[in-house]
């Protein structure tokens, strides 16, 4: 059993680990969006969050 317990620590450990990556990203392009001394700078940071945080339009059946 110790072997399972392995597996499932691992993988709760790198599922944390790809969850702070994943804010850290979407906080550093949200930052970028409202701070960036350019337009263009800010639009393309707003692309970027659309991007990273796109939702299903419909419903899966």
């Amino acid at each position: 059993m110790s072997a399972l317990s392995a597996l499932i620590h691992d993988g709760a450990l790198a599922a944390g680990i790809g969850t702070v990556l994943y804010t850290a990203t979407v906080a550093t392009a949200a930052l970028t969006a409202l701070l960036a001394r350019t337009p263009r700078r800010r639009r393309d940071a707003r692309a970027v969050l659309t991007i990273l945080l796109r939702r299903p339009t419909t419903p899966p059946e």
